[in-house]
């Protein structure tokens, strides 16, 4: 069994012309000229992150030559691959089917992949509310977690450690829905999370945290729990292949693996260009603010 955990720190990447434009080639027009239209840099690189994670992923664990990995995007915006893998002739028996799920957000672009089991993955940033308090800022958050839960978040103390256990439950529930596959219309009230009371480390996976659905524990459910740095907090959701509540469970990878960051030139590694250079696509990269102006004031005021 398979099991992959990619990540790749784009919020401080500044990449060089040659490097942008490499980048730009090595993957489908159609997503080059998608990243191509985001207002912002720090949005078109946590894109372009995602897509060479993935790209990347698909070459080296899946084995599909890069030339011929052609991705397409579910009607939830759920990328998928879309060109058929060979199949295996004779006694040999097929390998279970990979699942995988990209993330970003804050400084960091995530990839988790996960071979015969379900998989959704989702980071999040601690970061104060840009135009609210942090009461205020709950407050508009109320339905999106069960009495228990909001107990767990108000009684972790100080306002940003009372954040920390919001993004963390926010990660949770984004990781189990991403894994099943359900959009915007899935009630976050039916998922509750028990979170184990142990502190989470940059060293270690934490795979305590139970999961009940409808107020029924979800058995066949995994949820790995680490940081990546002291503010970005990533669950990874791993489940059966089949539908939550299913009693055909399937054996959950042990011990559970932790992220390793990716380094551009490793990112890039196993890539081949698709498209001819376009110059123009740096020229219109670097004009680019790196964020929004309140994105910017909340970093540089810290």
């Amino acid at each position: 069994m398979g099991s992959v955990r990619w990540a790749f720190r784009c919020g401080s990447w500044t990449p060089s012309r040659s490097d942008w434009l490499f980048a730009a080639r090595c993957i489908q027009r159609e997503e080059k000229d998608r990243i191509g239209q985001f207002a912002f840099a720090k949005d078109a690189k946590a894109a372009m992150a995602g897509r060479l994670l993935l790209r990347r992923f698909v070459s080296e664990r899946m084995g599909v030559p890069w030339s011929e990995i052609r991705l397409e995007r579910s009607p939830r915006g759920k990328p998928y691959l879309a060109a058929p893998l060979k199949v295996i002739s004779g006694s040999t028996p097929e390998p279970p089917a990979w699942s995988f799920n990209l993330s970003h957000q804050g400084e960091y672009a995530v990839l988790a992949a996960e071979q015969g089991l379900q998989v959704g993955v989702d980071i999040m940033k601690t970061s104060m509310p840009g135009s609210s308090s942090v009461p205020e800022f709950f407050s508009i958050m109320t339905r999106q977690f069960t009495p228990y839960e909001w107990s767990v978040i108000h009684s972790a103390g100080s306002e940003h450690k009372q954040l920390a256990a919001f993004y963390r439950h926010w990660a949770l529930k984004e990781s189990f829905i991403k894994a099943i596959g359900t959009g915007l219309g899935f009630n976050l009230q039916r998922v509750e999370f028990h979170v184990s009371p142990e502190r989470l480390t940059w060293d270690h996976v934490q795979c305590q945290t139970k999961m009940h659905l409808d107020e029924e524990e979800e058995e066949g459910w995994v949820f790995e729990e680490s940081l990546l740095d002291a503010d970005h907090h990533v669950a990874v959701a791993l489940g059966p292949t089949d539908k939550p509540g299913s009693t055909s469970l399937r054996p959950l990878p042990l011990p559970p693996a932790a992220f390793t960051l990716l380094s551009f030139s490793e990112l890039i590694a196993s890539a081949s260009p698709l498209t001819e250079e376009d110059s123009s696509y740096w020229d219109s990269f670097r004009m680019k603010a790196e964020a929004p102006q309140r994105q910017r004031d909340a970093h540089t005021s810290r």
